[in-house]
């Protein structure tokens, strides 16, 4: 059976040998609770006040004020995470459950933000023939994107205020968010490193109206990891296809796939990635992914990271990533962003074999096509802790 959402993130970016929150045994049953707390304080200043459709370079405020100043969650919301395992009748079983509060609220009582709810799944199978997945979960086109992201532990851009329940790490300047879907999913047996995951999703998801839609969303993904020479390897493909009835206009089919490859070795790690799509849009699937008539419009981007222990343990990372949208037309909005990039420089520091000092700085700059740009810069200061 896969690992708890948590394991991964802590397996793939912690680097610690933790791949497990606190165990309980329960009769039949094996209880994981876990989960991640985070917070981090946030300056930022932004530099230009254009209007763009899509941008994510922070904007000063209606009274001029260009310097923002909170206390946030990260990318990673903190977490509290129940896993449970069984295996009956020659089938593993697993359920997962989790909730996401806030550490920060901007009302006056600062208690009014509803938490977040993203898992609620179950799972059964076995490594002979695979396993299956029904419920909200990670969606599969890009979640390697962000779970190979070195921003998961840290805040990227989208911190340019307080009381947000999340940042936006490098979504949306280098990759397409995956999102929280409900799903049914198949993924195969391990073949000596490669693995594949096929399933059917919420196709509500890849439209902000709620017209009955009459295709679920498709969506796959392949995965090999070897291990050459002591270079651990990762490479992978995914897609997502949905069917879309907007409000007003024509149907139209939206679509993204992806490439990516990471790999460590010594002290050392890199990741590069590539997606491009068709009304796929910027940021989160589907988003400005058509014009007023429901034409699509074109996406690409990309973004490259590279890491470094050093003998004290800190990993220092350098990233850059970006994102573009075409235009549908020649007479579309001169306003709609033509990318968004995003500069990180991070340092993420084990204190203990759980909890991680985190320092970085993000530059975001978001272009329209008419060539009006703002740029905002974000200093972040913090720690994660994973249990």
């Amino acid at each position: 059976m896969k690992k708890s959402l948590i394991a991964t993130m802590l397996a793939g970016l912690f680097a610690t040998s933790a791949n497990a929150g606190i165990v309980i045994p329960a009769g039949e049953w094996t209880l994981d609770i876990n989960g991640n707390v985070n917070a981090f304080a946030n300056y930022t200043k932004a530099h230009g006040d254009n209007a763009i459709t899509g941008g994510l370079a922070a904007r000063p405020d209606s009274r001029g004020e260009n310097k923002a100043m909170g206390i946030n969650t990260g990318l990673l919301p903190s977490w509290l995470g129940f896993t449970g395992k069984t295996r009956q009748n020659d089938t593993d079983v697993e359920f997962t459950i989790s909730f996401q509060p806030n550490v920060s609220d901007n009302s006056r009582a600062g208690d009014e933000l509803a938490p977040l709810n993203r898992q609620a799944y179950v799972s059964f199978g076995d490594k002979s023939w695979g396993s299956i997945k029904l419920g909200k979960d990670l969606g599969i086109f890009a979640s390697d994107a962000i779970l190979n992201d070195m921003t998961l532990l840290g805040v990227g851009a989208g911190a340019g205020i307080s009381g947000a329940t999340t940042t936006l790490g490098g979504i949306g300047s280098g990759y397409i968010y995956p999102a929280w879907k409900g799903q049914i999913a198949y993924t195969t047996p391990n073949f000596n490193g490669l693995q594949a995951t096929v399933g059917i999703t919420n196709p509500n998801q890849a439209s902000a109206n709620q017209l009955n839609q009459d295709r679920f969303g498709l969506e796959g993904k392949v995965s090999y990891t070897f291990d050459t020479n002591g270079i651990n390897t990762k490479v992978w493909t995914s897609g997502a296809s949905y069917k879309v009835t907007p409000a007003t206009g024509a149907e139209y089919n939206a679509w993204a796939a992806d490439v990516g490859a990471t790999a460590t070795f010594g002290k050392f790690g890199l990741t590069s990635y590539y997606y491009r799509g068709e009304g796929a849009g910027t940021t989160t699937f589907g988003t400005n992914g058509v014009d007023a008539s429901g034409q699509r419009r074109d996406s690409d981007g990309y973004y490259v990271q590279g890491t470094y222990v050093l003998p004290i343990k800190t990993k220092l990372g350098l990233a850059y990533g970006k994102s573009n949208l075409d235009k549908a037309n020649s007479s579309d909005s001169a306003s709609l962003v033509d990318y968004n990039e995003r500069y990180t420089v991070g340092a993420y520091h084990p204190l203990t074999k759980h909890l991680n000092l985190v320092a970085e700085y993000n530059r975001v700059e978001s272009q329209a096509h008419s060539g009006a740009t703002n740029k905002s810069d974000t200093i972040s200061t913090g720690a994660i802790l994973f249990f």
